[in-house]
């Protein structure tokens, strides 16, 4: 959907909430104005961590603001939507006689089996068609088993903004529950995926595991690379197709650096397993993390070919607010100084720059990395195995094939440091 066709949906709502971010909060607060022009009785409040860690200044962005949750906000918007007068609601910031108020701290939900199926709101508003994750099979359909993280990555935002980091879980039964209520209302799904930050940290993993295999479904999830091999035995048999895994760097000082807690000999371990039980891996890998060089980031592009995982995703360190990382980078002035988080056309930007590597060579590095991994014998012929095999799934990579190398010449195209994002505001 357009901003238009935004603001004509929501044309007669009363509450609409907008999920924002650093990137995207300039935009969102124009779209907030919009609404509040269509509409001027409309209650307009934003939730997500920037919005967590900055309330005060993420109100201050546009009058057409009239609220924002501070931390989980499940509870708060219901309450909001029943009609509680703001003032007597926990866990928000807001506007009262021209000024800025702060309500009473709302604590996390321990008892998540509490809340209703998001399936059945899917049911209703979602059309999984609609969306594509190239490592995933399509249609596919992604829920949560918990939230937070138990790990302490510097640079992670949900963990250190809203879900925390103690892992709070459904239990199996409900868990599963969920998920046979979801294969009745979405037959034509073929993939489930769990977007916990890691999954496999359950501690009733292959309890959960085993009713998913009864449920006869295909899943997967976000792992962490220290799963046991045995435990993966047992997920494998009971469906799990893929996991998404978190290496991040190939230089193992980047790695104890940013709090990864393992070890790049433990992750080659673990990769060796998933390919020995035929579970796919996606990875995912960031440049331009605290201790980046130009010969770490090559460590990393030739990690990442050693271990090969089905695919990969490249990304550039982002030193969002609240996080650890965003406090290094302010401390040691690595920080660029005018905080674009994203360049022409959506690009994400490069926001940190060190001596001897500056923010250009971070971000030109990605697309070497794409290409050093994906132009080589290994991954062409098992794309074009796929392709020969399903007539799908060729359609599929083909449109995948020409968005990847469109996508690389948007990022040539963009200038230095271009794009028009709001810079950080601090906190009173």
């Amino acid at each position: 959907m357009n901003e238009d066709s935004v603001v004509r949906e929501a044309k007669g709502y009363e509450l609409v909430v907008i999920y924002t971010s650093s990137p995207t909060l300039a935009n969102d607060a124009r779209l907030a104005e919009r609404l509040k022009e269509s509409s001027s009785g409309m209650i307009i409040g934003f939730v997500g961590p920037h919005a967590t860690v900055l309330p005060g200044a993420t109100l201050r962005v546009s009058k057409a603001i009239d609220f924002v949750a501070i931390g989980e906000f499940d509870y708060t918007i219901a309450e909001i939507a029943q009609g509680r007068p703001l003032g007597q609601v926990a866990g928000i910031a807001y506007r009262i006689n021209g000024l800025i108020a702060r309500t009473s701290s709302r604590p996390p939900i321990e008892d998540l089996d509490l809340l209703p199926f998001a399936t059945e709101v899917y049911a209703r508003d979602l059309r999984p068609e609609n969306y594509f994750i190239g490592y995933l099979r399509h249609p596919y359909l992604s829920l949560y088993g918990g939230r937070g993280c138990k790990s302490r990555c510097t640079f992670c935002l949900w963990p250190q903004t809203i879900s925390g980091r103690t892992y709070r879980v459904r239990s199996p039964n409900n868990l599963c529950e969920e998920l046979a209520l979801a294969r009745r209302l979405f037959p034509a799904v073929k993939e489930f995926f769990f977007d916990d930050d890691t999954f496999t940290d359950n501690p009733r993993i292959t309890e959960i595991a085993q009713g998913l295999g009864r449920l006869g479904i295909t899943w997967s999830c976000n792992a962490r690379a220290s799963v046991p091999k045995e435990t993966l035995r047992i997920l494998k048999e009971n469906g799990l197709r893929l996991v998404v895994v978190g290496f991040e760097s190939g230089n193992q000082k980047i790695l104890n650096t940013v709090k990864k807690g393992i070890s790049l000999d433990r992750e080659r371990e673990f990769v060796r397993a998933a390919h020995e039980l035929g579970i796919l891996i996606h990875g995912t890998f960031i440049l331009g993390l605290p201790g980046e060089t130009a010969k770490t980031i090559e460590e990393t592009i030739q990690f990442a070919r050693e271990i090969d995982p089905y695919s990969i995703q490249v990304s550039l360190a982002a030193p969002y607010p609240g996080t650890e990382l965003y406090e290094q980078a302010k401390e040691h002035g690595w920080l660029v100084e005018e905080v674009n988080w994203l360049r022409g056309d959506g690009i994400q930007n490069a926001m940190l720059s060190y001596e001897g590597l500056d923010a250009e060579a971070i971000f030109r590095a990605v697309e070497r990395f794409y290409r050093s991994f994906y132009l080589r014998p290994r991954p062409v012929i098992r794309m074009l195995r796929e392709m020969l095999t399903d007539r799908h799934m060729f359609g599929r990579r083909v449109r995948e094939g020409q968005e990847f190398f469109s996508f690389m010449t948007r990022r040539k195209k963009v200038a230095p440091w271009s794009g028009n994002v709001m810079a950080i505001s601090e906190e009173p």
